[in-house]
């Protein structure tokens, strides 16, 4: 299956120009969440050199992100760069649980492989398989308890278009369905269908 960062960034501006004022960007270095201001309309949502991974973690952020969070740059967070200590790469861990659990949840849906990251390649060693199993215990959670009503758009949007049940126009009536009808739970039969894919 191909996965055509067009593609998603023609959905998801597809679902949210209009209704968050938010367009999903493709930037040139790191990923950055920014604010509408004076010279922008729109939030913008900027994913590393074009990558798909990149373009899903960064939404996933967004998704969590509340209304005040979003009115600020990076949504206010700190981001410490690779070659972290022990300290520090823990407060990673623990703030990037959730909105990985969100990405291996989009991934699914777009029928693509996810990887957790760990994003410390020069400090300390992480134990990969550790955060792992937290990532995929918070996706378990999630699909028991709901998901953002942000992200259950994205879901329906992104099933559609990567099952071929529908093309471009068909997923984002289907996002924008989830939108209107304002549920934040995913059902749980959908979810288990999900997970056979």
């Amino acid at each position: 299956m191909t996965h055509d960062i067009e593609d998603l960034i023609v959905l998801f501006d597809g679902v949210f120009a209009d209704s968050y004022r938010t367009r999903l960007i493709r930037g040139d270095v790191e990923p950055i969440y920014l604010p509408a201001d004076a010279q922008h309309d729109h939030h913008r949502i900027v994913f590393a050199h074009g990558f798909f991974a990149s373009a899903l973690h960064e939404i996933s952020h967004w998704c969590i992100a509340g209304e005040a969070r979003r009115q600020l740059e990076d949504y206010g967070y700190w981001y410490e760069p690779d070659g972290r200590d022990a300290r520090r790469q823990a407060d990673f861990e623990r703030v990037e649980v959730a909105p990985q659990a969100l990405e291996s949840m989009l991934s699914d849906a777009c029928r693509k492989p996810f990887q957790v990251s760990v994003d410390n390649l020069d400090g300390v060693e992480v134990d990969r398989d550790a955060f792992a199993a937290k990532v995929t215990a918070r996706a378990a959670r999630y699909r028991r308890e709901g998901i953002p009503l942000r992200a259950h758009a994205l879901i329906d949007m992104l099933e559609v278009f990567y099952s071929g049940k529908g093309g471009v126009l068909q997923a984002v009536a289907a996002g924008r369905r989830r939108l209107g009808a304002g549920s934040a739970t995913r059902p749980a039969a959908r979810v288990a269908d999900a997970d056979r894919a």
